[in-house]
């Protein structure tokens, strides 16, 4: 049912907010958390964030901006208190407010709402949706959600990916870097967005949430979702901007992270203020 998919995380708001927002009326922000809950993942441990991505939604200029933020990115964690990859994040005891507080600590903006996904969710609402339109840059094989090795091959080309063709396709790196990684999911997200538009599927939303079940949970009560979803998809002239971290390879030791480039950082954290409307962000949060 809707209803399962709220999950109280113990935040009334934002801890950078001096009030609640109203996603039907206010500027908010989305952070999206794609999680790999896998046999393979769970046996090594803690589940981690295999995909960060952090929207703003601006009600006045009818837009949205996607921010991923590669999962190798060396950041600070508050709540380990040392700096490492940000899906230790999720992989922590801290789980998903380490992550949120981590999200709001890198970027200087409050995380509003989340939605945790796992990959079965990602594939049941693709499915729901009959597919979804992708140029495919290359030729892909990659595992399957069950960890096959090579149990998904796409060919080169624009094609109606499945849930399982598109989960491969948004997780693959091997070809190229987690920039792209990036930029392949966010690429997903857009196509989702005009499947769903295109069916006007904010008549069956509830239906397609039903049918992930457990699969997916958030903060955004139901009211909530259908106030989102009206808006992304019966939006005149909706625009999606995608926007990425500049950094570099970054090799201290055997270890691997993508290093973020500071003033790149400080442009992006800009960007994402000005169009949630928000200011104060650097007086509230302890940049170390």
């Amino acid at each position: 049912m809707l209803a399962d998919s709220y999950e109280d995380d113990g935040r009334e708001k934002s801890a950078l907010r001096e009030t609640t927002v109203d996603p039907s009326k206010d500027n908010f922000s989305l952070l999206i958390i794609g999680a790999d809950t896998s046999e393979t993942r769970e046996s090594l441990g803690n589940p981690r964030s295999d995909a960060l991505i952090y929207a703003t939604l601006n009600k006045s200029e009818n837009s949205i901006k996607l921010l991923s933020i590669p999962r190798d990115s060396l950041v600070y964690i508050p709540y380990l208190d040392k700096e490492t990859k940000i899906n230790h994040a999720y992989s922590s005891k801290g789980g998903l407010n380490a992550t949120i507080e981590t999200v709001e600590h890198l970027l200087e903006v409050p995380v509003d709402y989340y939605v945790t996904l796992n990959f079965e969710a990602f594939i049941g609402i693709v499915d729901a949706l009959g597919g979804i339109t992708i140029d495919v840059p290359f030729e892909i094989f990659e595992q399957n959600s069950k960890d096959e090795y090579n149990a998904i091959h796409l060919r080169p080309g624009k094609q109606v990916l499945n849930g399982e063709e598109a989960l491969a396709f948004a997780r693959t790196r091997k070809y190229d870097n987690d920039i792209e990684r990036g930029k392949r999911q966010q690429e997903v997200i857009k196509a989702v967005f005009e499947k769903a538009k295109s069916l006007n599927a904010v008549l069956n939303a509830g239906e397609i949430i039903d049918s992930i079940g457990d699969n997916m949970k958030t903060n955004l009560r139901s009211n909530e979702i259908f106030s989102f979803i009206s808006y992304a998809l019966n939006g005149s002239g909706l625009n999606i901007e995608s926007l990425t971290l500049d950094g570099d390879d970054y090799w201290p030791g055997k270890t691997y992270y993508y290093k973020l480039d500071e003033e790149a950082l400080d442009e992006t954290r800009q960007i994402l203020q000005d169009h949630l409307e928000y200011s104060g962000a650097r007086n509230k949060v302890n940049v170390r």
